[in-house]
């Protein structure tokens, strides 16, 4: 079939990530003889720097990484909230539902601890070898994509009255960055390199290595974070509050290693982050397939798959979460799908239908009620703070970052589409008066085997204020607990927000054979399922895996669960399609009455991929067309 661009086929290396500096920063270590791990950390902080809209260092990352001839393993780089961030704490400030934005939605920051763990356990070269290329677009600068000015577009009276540090960095001169112009942000490269001249004594690689997670837990960084969580910041409640990260809070957390949650299906065993993440909502999806599918791309498929979608993501909000235990193995088991499986029927489902895992009884949030509604301002949470209206805009279909400051019509440089859906990645104003953001990804495998599927995120140039001395801002990844106790997913000192964050790997006859990914929030399982099983159903390309025929295939997703970001409305029955989709699918799926939004022709997911065959050692990767700035690289 035709695609956007070849599938690359190769024996040395191959990177996939959602920018091009990134893929080719990360492929230029593995030319310089790093392995993948080496790789993707070099190729994280450059993303940190060239999509400071998508992610950042005090942000978050889960990564599933395979050594060669290793086990599949979990970094969870997700950090938990604060000791004073507890539910009586935001109720006694009047809130319902945390912040989108502002340090009360700050959790512990996790991606640089995680990066700096892999990167000594299973990395090869130094952390001035990897930093190198992210210290270099920081201070000499780079030319940034249409998304990053937009974004700064969206947000520059706030940044103008309110966040001036994030002005200083990103309207210099008044001005947003723009394509054909260079972007720096010295104060990030000043960061990074006063990191290497403190451990440069520290003695060997893994001291330095060990030296820096010190700094930034109990140095000169933490004590930046903790002023910067200190300062009142408007946010989006509409008041200025303070935040509760304190240094102990940064000292007493580290990254740390997972076993994955797995599920096999038609010969594939799919390996996930546990339900601290969004992961298992993927393999709940897997089970709930019948042993016959309907043929690919058919009205009959993909109604089946957003049905199926509903279910699992029901039960995500039922159960997932960090502060209580999860029963997995009852959400995977064949009784407990066969059972749900059967509640998939010929028409569109508008409820929020969880199950009873093991006989037990589904609570759900009282701001996320099960039942039937129709339409963008159905079942939105009773009090929205901040929100300019009803309606809700891109539904979850990237990442809620910060409100809009002002109540004008509409804001310079966010781009409003059809039906209210985003182009994932594209900086977005809903009816709801948010401005939304994405995510990031980067897929390494190298010669040896090694492969790493990688999702970073939080920490975006929207969500905080730039800490000054830093260069970057605290993230946001609160915002995804409940103000009401006893879920599992309450906010609960020392325990993680649910993350929407989810990178995947497969293996075939227990050998690691594909790492993929995607941004995207709550659309990033539904993207990748679809994905897969082109992957899997499809004809192979040049004997492989047809990766580009099945990033490139149309996509879709539903928003009839309650979206995981603020202000965490729902649109039951919705289901968007990209406007290549065949119309008599359409049309069917419509009958059928699913409330269908026909979305531009490429706005439907940005999936990253890179595999490797284990009988011929052949490495092969691809990259999305959306948003005109993923690419694989490799040879």
């Amino acid at each position: 079939m035709f695609t956007t661009r070849p599938t690359l086929h190769g024996t040395f290396g191959m990177v996939s990530s959602t920018h091009w500096l990134a893929s080719q920063s990360a492929m230029a270590v593995l030319e310089g003889g790093g392995n993948a791990f080496d790789a993707a950390v070099a190729g994280a902080f450059v993303l940190h720097v060239v999509e400071p809209h998508l992610n950042g260092p005090a942000g978050e990352v889960p990564v599933l990484f395979a050594p060669a001839g290793g086990a599949v393993r979990v970094l969870c780089g997700q950090g938990v909230a604060p000791a004073g961030a507890s539910v009586a704490h935001y109720r006694s400030l009047g809130l319902d539902l945390v912040p989108g934005t502002g340090p009360l939605a700050a959790a512990v920051p996790g991606a640089f601890d995680a990066w700096l763990l892999l990167l000594r356990d299973h990395g090869t070269r130094s952390l001035e070898d990897v930093l190198e290329y992210a210290i270099g677009y920081a201070e000499h600068g780079h030319a940034p994509v249409e998304n990053v000015g937009a974004t700064v577009e969206s947000v520059r009276r706030l940044f103008e009255t309110e966040w001036t540090s994030s002005a200083e960095v990103y309207l210099p001169g008044g001005r947003a960055p723009r394509p054909g112009t260079l972007l720096r942000n010295p104060a990030l490269a000043a960061t990074w390199k006063r990191l290497l001249a403190e451990t440069a004594r520290a003695g060997g690689r893994e001291a330095r290595i060990d030296a820096a997670r010190e700094v930034w837990r109990s140095g000169f960084v933490a004590e930046a974070l903790v002023r910067q969580s200190g300062r009142p910041t408007l946010d989006t409640s509409g008041e200025r509050h303070t935040g509760t990260l304190t240094e102990a809070d940064l000292a007493g957390w580290s990254a740390a290693y997972e076993a994955p949650v797995t599920y096999d299906w038609n010969g594939w065993t799919v390996c996930k982050a546990g339900p601290w993440s969004q992961g298992p909502v993927l393999l709940q999806q897997l089970a709930l397939l019948p042993p016959e599918l309907p043929a690919y791309g058919s009205a009959d498929y993909v109604h089946l798959l957003v049905e199926g979608c509903k279910l699992a993501m029901a039960d995500r909000e039922a159960w997932y979460g960090d502060a209580a235990e999860v029963p997995v193995p009852e959400l995977l088991s064949e009784g407990y799908n066969a059972a749900r499986r059967a509640l998939v029927g010929e028409r569109a489902s508008y409820e929020l239908r969880p199950g009873s895992p093991g006989g037990r009884t589904p609570r759900l949030p009282a701001l996320a009620p099960a039942g039937a509604g129709r339409g963008a301002g159905a079942h939105l949470p009773a009090r929205v703070p901040g929100a300019a209206g009803p309606g809700l805009g891109a539904m979850g279909a990237g990442e809620p970052t910060v409100a809009r400051f002002s109540d004008e019509p509409r804001v310079s440089g966010a781009t409003r589409l059809s039906g209210g859906s985003q182009v994932s990645g594209e900086p977005q104003v809903g009816a709801d008066g948010v401005a939304r953001g994405d995510t990031c990804h980067i897929d390494v495998v190298d010669r040896w085997g090694n492969m790493i599927a990688a999702t970073p995120s939080g920490g975006w140039l929207q969500s905080n204020p730039v800490v000054p001395e830093l260069g970057f801002p605290l993230g946001t990844r609160l915002q995804m607990a409940w103000l009401e106790e006893g879920l599992p997913n309450s906010l609960t000192p020392g325990r993680r927000p649910r993350t929407t964050l989810t990178p995947s790997l497969a293996l075939r006859d227990g050998v690691p054979v594909l790492a993929f990914g995607t941004p995207g929030g709550d659309q990033q399982d539904q993207w990748q399922l679809h994905f897969l099983l082109a992957a899997a159903l499809r004809a192979p390309v040049r004997g492989g895996l047809d990766l580009q025929g099945a990033i490139d295939a149309p996509n879709w997703h539903n928003d009839s669960f309650p979206s995981s970001f603020h202000p965490r409305g729902r649109r039951p029955g919705s289901v968007t399609v990209e406007s290549r989709t065949d119309p008599g699918v359409i049309e069917e799926l419509r009958r059928r009455g699913h409330d269908v939004t026909v979305g531009p022709a490429w706005s439907e997911g940005r999936l990253c991929a890179v595999a490797r065959d284990p009988g011929t050692g052949i490495l092969s990767a691809a990259a999305n067309p959306r948003g005109m700035q993923g690419y694989a690289v490799g040879r």
